[in-house]
């Protein structure tokens, strides 16, 4: 899910889902499951909620800013959405797009009636399609890329609502994971590579989609299966549930960014504990990028499993040497960087008595600008540390993401613009090293990475898109024949 601000910001140091959807159908307490799966999902985006339920009459729809307890805490908000259908949304904004015209999910009336729809995920033709739309009339209310399916699907000329949305999303490029709600039912689908996630569980008579696993945990239900790339899922208010194939069987290329940070450790993606991955990947970074120390320490809390692994395979014992408040707000909506800098003072704290004159080895999950790497190297300095290692438990990230990813432009990205050797000496740190790539894919069960068809969509760390990048080039394009001197076009 991508706005169009023109004043695009990214004011942190990691790289973050834009968003998490969660839909049920069949529960008499529909939107109070939606709310607690919502929940397990806060860390996929914690800018704005919206839940959106149905009675079999009528559509209801409460949004707001802030996280899911902010606003869905009370029986009085609840209460809000009847029905035995509801879908939610929490969401991150790349570009500036706050705002409640942009809190999903999104509702519209169509001739059919109407129609929600929550994504996660990112159009990379939104850009054109959007023009064409707007050349032809469309009014858009909102600066989100999701719109724009709305709008294809209201304005397709097949006759039913399934092959209206196939039709609009035969039009898409990118990545997508969807739960659209109409009066007939709900259907969910996932882009025909599966970059972005999506689950389906049972509770009781209702079916459950969400983007993770824990959600289902949360609320009770049981893992049935994950939604396929590629697939179309319809489930009507009897029950049944049908399975499409619109867009033919490609070879899947999910996120494997997925394994290193974005999921909950408590979640399965594609068939694999995250927890799990993340400490093999640990175990792969101490055989690529073994060095003396007297002291594992993670940077936490996303660095914790990697660095159990990574103690477990070296044998350098485990320590928390680093000591996190969790009462502080996320470093990335700072206003500044002083203040984001200041910010990481106050989330991370050195545990001087355990670090001072030792050798550290400091365990993070990925370095994006560098700036907080610098900041907890000389924490660690400042604490006494002897030395100071560090080992980063994916390959660099030198790459944007255009998939529904928070990332700065390649200029901001620390890989983007130096060598391993020159992001060392940045940071200050007395070695650097990251996991390889075939070690990443080694580490979530493969031998390693198939260079031909990779199995995974890891363009972050390759710059291998598996998809076309439609409003980027034209981007690149607009720049480049601005920048040409006066006279040479």
């Amino acid at each position: 899910m991508h706005t169009f601000d023109t004043h695009e910001t990214f004011d942190g140091d990691k790289l973050h889902e834009e968003c998490g959807v969660f839909g049920i159908i069949g529960a008499a307490d529909a939107a109070a499951a939606t709310a607690l799966g919502l929940h397990a999902l806060q860390h996929r985006g914690q800018e704005a909620v919206g839940i959106v339920s149905f009675d079999g009459a009528e559509f209801f729809n409460r949004r707001g800013i802030g996280h899911v307890a902010d606003n869905f805490s009370t029986g009085e908000s609840i209460a809000e959405l009847p029905g035995t259908m509801a879908a939610g949304h929490v969401r991150y904004s790349t570009t500036g797009g706050s705002g409640l015209r942009n809190v999903q999910p999104l509702y519209a009336e169509l001739a059919s009636g109407g129609f929600a729809v929550a994504h996660n995920g990112n159009i990379s033709n939104a850009g054109a399609l959007r023009s064409e739309l707007v050349e032809k009339g469309a009014i858009f209310q909102s600066t989100s890329d999701t719109e724009v399916i709305i709008h294809l699907v209201a304005t397709s000329r097949y006759p039913t609502m399934l092959d209206k949305i196939t039709d609009a999303l035969r039009l898409v490029e990118g990545a997508y994971a969807l739960v659209i709600m109409t009066p007939r039912g709900m259907a969910a689908c996932r882009d025909p590579l599966g970059i972005r996630p999506l689950v389906m569980g049972q509770l009781g008579d209702a079916t459950i989609f969400a983007s993770e696993t824990v959600a289902l945990d949360v609320v009770g239900a049981e893992f049935v299966r994950e939604v396929e790339p590629g697939e179309l899922v319809e489930v009507d208010f009897d029950g049944t549930v049908r399975s499409h194939r619109p867009f033919g069987n490609p070879s899947p290329r999910p996120c494997i960014f997925e394994h290193v940070y974005f999921s909950r450790p408590d979640s399965y993606f594609g068939g694999h504990s995250v927890y799990e991955s993340r400490k093999q990947i640990g175990v792969e970074l101490a055989r690529e990028n073994h060095c003396d120390a007297d002291y594992v320490i993670p940077v936490p809390d996303s660095g914790t499993p990697a660095a159990i692994g990574y103690s477990q395979q070296s044998g350098i014992p485990f320590e928390l040497g680093i000591i996190r408040s969790h009462y502080v707000g996320r470093t990335f909506i700072q206003p500044s960087d002083g203040a984001r800098h200041a910010s990481v003072k106050r989330k991370h704290n050195a545990n001087r008595s355990l670090v001072e004159g030792k050798r550290i080895v400091l365990i993070d999950d990925s370095i994006v600008r560098g700036t907080t790497s610098l900041k907890i190297v000389q924490m660690m300095r400042d604490a006494g540390a002897k030395e100071v290692h560090f080992r980063v438990a994916s390959p660099p990230t030198g790459h944007g993401c255009y998939y529904g990813v928070d990332t700065p432009e390649r200029s901001k990205l620390l890989a983007g613009r130096m060598d391993v050797d020159a992001m060392c000496e940045y940071i200050q740190a007395d070695s650097l090293a990251f996991v390889s790539i075939d070690g990443l894919y080694r580490a979530v069960g493969l031998k390693g990475r198939n260079t031909a068809c990779p199995q995974y969509c890891d363009a972050c760390f390759t710059g291998d898109y598996p998809t076309p990048l439609t409003d980027l080039a034209a981007r690149q394009a607009q720049s480049a024949q601005l920048s040409l001197p006066v006279g040479k076009e």
